[in-house]
């Protein structure tokens, strides 16, 4: 959902500090690509959290009727096991004499 790879760059003005500055070219950094990428991830991680709180109640009450009920796979293999459990106790129409 959050895929910023694609999207053109803008420029911008920052104001950052001097001394990492000046150690960050230093050390040949790619400023942009650096601040581009730790921007990124900091909106992806807001963004979650975000989307977290705004649906935490969704997310409970989800939740608490998987609990009470389970997932689908296990409510098909639950209604397969009643079927076939009551398969085998009724007699087949085949056998007259009502013995499986």
């Amino acid at each position: 959902m959050l895929h910023f790879s694609d999207s053109p760059k803008r420029p911008t003005n920052l104001s950052l500090n001097a001394k990492v500055l000046d150690a960050a070219r230093d050390l040949g950094m790619n400023l942009s690509a650096t601040v581009d990428a730790l921007l990124a991830d900091e909106v992806r991680k807001r963004y979650w959290a975000r989307w977290n709180e705004d649906n935490k109640d969704a997310v409970a009450h989800y939740n608490a009727r998987i609990e009470r009920e389970g997932t689908f796979s296990q409510r098909m293999r639950r209604h397969m096991t009643e079927h076939t459990a009551e398969q085998a106790s009724t007699p087949s129409p085949s056998d007259p004499s009502g013995k499986v």
